[in-house]
């Protein structure tokens, strides 16, 4: 067990089963490998203290570790995904507020994953929608009507999604108290669970 001096909420387990997760109200993210029996947290983004800096997160929620074990973090008070390269304590930001390549603006970004294809995708929870990247930058998947609702293709601050070996999207839909499923990344053919 691993724990914490926060609120955790993001959590993930990389390829060689070290447990990353996000100390949301202590703006960081730790890391223990599960295999050690020591409690001992090592510290993997963020200084403890809330900032906009490189090296800084602002309530950290979702997380995600690639195959080069690359950390992607939902920084969600900064509105900004954060990419942490392996063994670097200063972050690139790639999508939100202070990206090199503004194409989608984030509200309080909550959860992201990579896809097989290493494409990002983000629940941008203040704005009822889940973006996603391809080679030509971000734009919105499903959700896009810019509020919330309840109908097929709305959300209602969402907190997280997931892919299935299919591709097709499943999302965590808080406030409706459903789990929606989006055939295909297409969001005109979305049902009920």
């Amino acid at each position: 067990m691993a724990y914490s001096d926060g609120y955790s909420h993001g959590i993930f387990i990389d390829i060689n089963n070290t447990l990353y997760f996000s100390a949301t109200n202590k703006h960081k993210v730790l890391s223990k490998p599960l295999s050690s029996s020591s409690n001992i947290l090592t510290i993997v983004a963020g200084t403890g203290v809330a900032g906009n800096a490189p090296n800084m997160l602002n309530n950290p929620f979702g997380l995600f570790v690639d195959v080069n074990f690359d950390l992607y973090v939902a920084d969600h008070e900064n509105n900004r995904i954060q990419l942490f390269r392996q063994g670097q304590q200063n972050a690139i930001t790639v999508a939100g507020s202070g990206s090199l390549n503004v194409t989608i603006t984030l509200n309080r970004p909550i959860h992201v994953v990579l896809d097989i294809e290493k494409y990002l995708f983000i629940v941008d929870q203040w704005n009822h929608r889940i973006v996603g990247s391809n080679e030509n930058g971000f734009h919105c998947i499903v959700g896009c009507t810019g509020s919330s609702g309840s109908f097929a293709n709305t959300l209602y601050w969402s907190s997280s999604m997931a892919f299935d070996s299919f591709g097709n999207i499943y999302v965590a839909d808080e406030f409706n108290h459903r789990i929606q499923k989006f055939l295909r990344l297409n969001n005109t053919l979305s049902k009920y669970l």
